[in-house]
C-alpha cells in the first residue's frame, strides 16, 4: 500500500469485525439502557462469584505471566529481536518510554498516588489502622498493586504480538496471539472474535476511564474555580477530551500521540519534582529506597497471598480488582506497545516495559503517597485523610493546597489528567482502528475519528445511564476467560521462542569470501574485492549480472527435482530465492544492496573528503533478516556454494524441529 495519503483506499476495515464489535457495543448499550438495575445486580453478581471461586485462579494467572516475561528476559531468547535481525527501533528510548507510559497506566497515578496509600493506611487489610506498620504496608501494598505484575501483564500481551507480527509476518491484531494454538486458522471466524472480543474490552475500557477520569477533572475545576459538579458539566468535559482526542487520533502516531506523551512525561517529573524539593526531600529518599528493597525481597509472599487463613474482602475490593484490570486493558495497551517497539531485542523490550515504568511509579507513590501519609500521621492533618474517605477523586487537590504556589499546582495536574485520558483515547482508537481493520498501519483518517468519537459516545451514554459502575465490572469479569487464552499464547510464544533459537543455532557462523584455487593473483583479486567501496550501481549491476543467474542455476535445479521455487528481482536492485516447502517454513535467501559511510581511510589521497560519502554493499538476507555478509565481488559458483550452505543449515532446522 501506497504511504500517498492521495492514493490510499477510502476504506480499510475487515467486515466481520469492524461491522460485528459496532454491532455489539451498540447491543451492549441499549441492554444495559433498558436494564440498568438487572444488569448492574448481574455484574454485581459475576463479580462476586469471582471473588469467591477464582481469586486462586487470577493470583496464579498472573504470578506465571511475570515468570514468563522474567525468564524471556534473562535466558537465551533475550537476544531475538522483535523483527528482523538486521531492524533497528522505530523511536527513541525517551520517546518509547514516555508513549508506552502515558497508554499504560499514566493516569492511573494521578488519581491514586496520594489516594491508595492513605486508604491503605487508614484501612489495612490486617492489623491496626493509623500506625507507623501500617504507614509501612500501605507502601508496600501500593508497590505490589503498581509494580512489576501489572507491567508483566501489558509486557507479555505485547511480547507475544511485536513477535509474530513483526518476526513472522502476521497480522498485528490480537488474533495473531493464538497463531501458535491454531494456525492459520486465525484468518477464519475463530480470529474475527477475538479482534471484536478485544475491541469491545478497549473501547469499554477507554470509555469507562474517560466517565471516572471526568469525575476527577470535574472535582479539581469545583475545588479550585467552583464550577458545579454534575451530569451536564461533565458530559461537556467528555466532549472536550474526545475532540482533543480525536485530533490527536487524526495526526497519526508520529505527531499526536508522540508529543503529547511526551509533553506529559515532561510535565510529571515536573510536578514530581518540585512535591520532592518542597516535601521533606530527605525522609522521601529513604523511604523510596527502603519500601522498594522490602518490595523485592517479600514479592514472592506477597504473589501468592490469597489471605486463606485471614478471610477478608480487601482481597476482593483490591488486589483482584487490579489483576483484573489490567488483565482487561492489557489487550489494548500491549498492541500498543507492540506498535511502538519494533526493533529491540526481546531483552531490552522486557527490561524497558516493565522495569522502567515500575520504578519511575515507586518514585511517583513514595513522593505522593508517603507525603500525604507524613501529613496526616506526622502533622496531624486528618483532613486530607476525612478527604479521601469521602471522595478520593479530591485526593490530589486536597494534597496539593498544602504546598506553596497550590493554585498553579493544581492546574497543572488537571492539564496533565487531561493529557493523560488525551493519550489513553487517541491511542486506544489508534489500536481499535488496525484490530478493525486487520492489522493495517496505514488507515484512512476517518476510521480513526469513527473509534475516538464512538469512545466518547458510549462513555455519555454510560455517565447518564448511571452505568459506567457496571461495565467496569463486567470489564473486570472479561478479563477471567482472556486470562486462560493469555496462558496458552504464552505457551505457544516460548514454544516459538525455541524454534527460532534452534533456527538461529544452526544459522550462525562467520562468513567469508570462499578460497578458490587456480591463478597465483587470487589473493590479489581478492584484497582488491576487500579495499573496494562500490557505488550503488556497481552493486546492482553485480546483482543482476552475477547473484541472479546463480540463483536462477540453483532454482532451475530444485524444479528440476520437483521443489517450488520463486526468483523476483525488483526496481531497488534486490534479488530474492524463496524455495517452498508448503506447510513447513520456506527457505528464503535475498541479497539487497545497503549503504554505510566510507571509513576514514577511504578518503586518503582522494580528491573527495565528504564525511557523508557512503558505498554500498551486497548483503545477504535470510527470513529471519540480514545477516551482515558481503557478497560483492565473489564469482557465481561462490555465490551457488553460499546458497546451498545457507540451504543445507535451514533442512537441518527443519531436521531438528520435527
Amino acid at each position: 500500500m501506497t504511504n500517498d495519503p492521495s492514493r490510499r483506499p477510502k476504506v480499510v476495515i475487515n467486515p466481520p469485525v469492524f461491522f460485528g464489535s459496532a454491532g455489539i457495543i451498540m447491543l451492549i448499550l441499549v441492554l444495559t439502557l433498558a436494564f440498568k438495575q438487572e444488569s448492574q445486580q448481574l455484574f454485581a453478581q459475576v463479580q462476586d462469584w469471582i471473588v469467591i471461586n477464582a481469586s486462586w485462579f487470577y493470583i496464579l494467572a498472573v504470578a506465571l505471566i511475570l515468570m514468563a516475561a522474567i525468564f524471556c528476559m534473562v535466558s537465551r531468547y533475550g537476544n531475538i529481536k522483535l523483527g528482523p535481525d538486521h531492524s533497528q527501533p522505530d523511536y527513541s528510548n525517551i520517546t518509547w518510554f514516555a508513549m508506552l507510559f502515558c497508554a499504560g497506566m499514566g493516569i492511573g497515578l494521578m488519581f491514586f498516588g496520594v489516594a491508595e496509600p492513605l486508604m491503605h493506611t487508614l484501612q489495612p487489610p490486617v492489623g491496626d489502622a493509623s500506625t507507623a506498620t501500617a504507614a509501612r504496608e500501605a507502601m508496600q501494598i501500593t508497590f505490589f498493586h503498581w509494580g512489576l505484575h501489572a507491567w508483566a501483564i501489558y509486557a507479555m500481551v505485547a511480547l507475544i504480538l511485536a513477535f509474530f507480527a513483526f518476526r513472522h509476518g502476521l497480522p498485528l491484531t490480537l488474533r495473531s496471539a493464538l497463531y501458535p494454538l491454531i494456525g492459520e486458522r486465525i484468518y477464519g471466524p475463530i480470529g474475527n472474535a477475538v479482534d471484536i472480543f478485544a475491541i469491545i474490552g478497549t473501547v469499554f475500557g477507554v470509555a469507562t476511564s474517560l466517565g471516572f477520569g471526568v469525575l476527577q477533572i470535574n472535582s479539581g475545576l469545583n475545588y479550585l474555580f467552583g464550577i458545579p459538579v454534575g451530569v451536564p458539566e461533565q458530559v461537556i468535559l467528555i466532549v472536550v477530551t474526545t475532540t482533543l482526542a480525536t485530533l490527536s487520533a487524526a495526526s497519526g502516531l508520529d505527531k499526536g500521540i508522540r508529543r503529547l506523551s511526551e509533553l506529559n512525561m515532561i510535565l510529571a517529573v515536573a510536578l514530581m519534582l518540585l512535591i520532592l524539593f518542597l516535601g521533606p526531600t530527605v525522609f522521601l529518599i529513604k523511604a523510596y529506597v527502603q519500601a522498594t528493597g522490602t518490595y523485592l525481597s517479600g514479592i514472592v509472599s506477597k504473589t501468592f497471598n490469597l489471605y486463606a487463613y485471614e478471610p477478608t474482602e480487601w482481597l476482593g475490593g483490591w488486589t483482584l480488582f487490579y489483576w483484573g484490570w489490567w488483565l482487561s486493558w492489557s489487550p489494548f495497551v500491549g498492541m500498543f506497545i507492540a506498535r511502538v517497539s519494533r526493533g529491540r531485542t526481546i531483552r531490552e523490550f522486557i527490561a524497558g516495559v516493565i522495569f522502567l515504568p515500575a520504578g519511575f511509579t515507586f518514585l511517583w507513590m513514595t513522593v505522593f503517597g508517603e507525603s500525604a501519609i507524613s501529613m496526616y500521621l506526622q502533622e496531624g492533618l486528618t483532613s486530607l485523610a476525612d478527604t479521601v474517605q469521602n471522595d478520593n477523586s479530591l485526593a490530589l487537590f486536597a494534597f496539593l493546597e498544602q504546598f506553596p504556589f497550590s493554585s498553579f499546582l493544581s492546574g497543572l495536574a488537571i492539564v496533565m489528567v487531561v493529557i493523560f485520558f488525551v493519550t489513553s483515547a487517541d491511542s486506544g482508537a489508534l489500536v481499535v482502528d488496525m484490530l478493525a481493520s486487520g492489522g493495517k498501519e496505514h488507515t484512512p483518517i476517518w476510521q480513526r475519528i469513527f473509534w475516538s468519537v464512538a469512545a466518547g459516545l458510549v462513555a455519555i451514554v454510560l455517565l447518564l445511564a448511571d452505568g459506567l459502575q457496571a461495565l467496569q465490572t463486567a470489564t473486570i469479569a472479561s478479563a477471567l476467560p482472556f486470562s486462560v487464552i493469555l496462558l496458552a499464547s504464552v505457551w505457544g510464544l516460548l514454544k516459538a521462542l525455541s524454534l527460532d533459537i534452534t533456527k538461529r543455532g544452526t544459522y550462525y557462523r562467520t562468513h567469508l569470501a570462499p578460497r578458490t584455487g587456480g591463478s597465483s593473483d587470487n589473493w590479489q583479486q581478492r584484497l582488491r574485492t576487500m579495499m573496494m567501496f562500490p557505488r550503488r550501481t556497481h552493486v546492482t549491476r553485480f546483482v543482476t549480472d552475477v547473484v541472479q543467474p546463480a540463483c536462477e542455476a540453483v532454482a532451475a535445479e530444485l524444479r528440476d527435482r520437483n521443489v517450488d521455487v520463486k526468483v523476483v528481482q525488483d526496481d531497488n536492485g534486490r534479488i530474492r530465492m524463496e524455495v517452498l516447502h508448503g506447510d513447513e517454513v520456506d527457505f528464503v535467501y535475498e541479497v539487497r544492496p545497503r549503504a554505510y559511510v566510507q571509513p576514514a581511510f577511504a578518503f586518503r589521497d582522494t580528491e573527495d573528503e565528504r564525511e557523508d560519502r557512503k558505498y554500498f554493499r551486497a548483503e545477504v538476507h535470510l527470513q529471519e533478516g540480514g545477516q551482515n555478509y558481503d557478497i560483492m565481488g565473489w564469482s557465481r559458483d561462490a555465490i551457488i556454494s553460499d546458497i546451498l550452505d545457507q540451504y543445507e543449515k535451514h533442512l537441518h532446522f527443519l531436521h531438528l524441529v520435527r
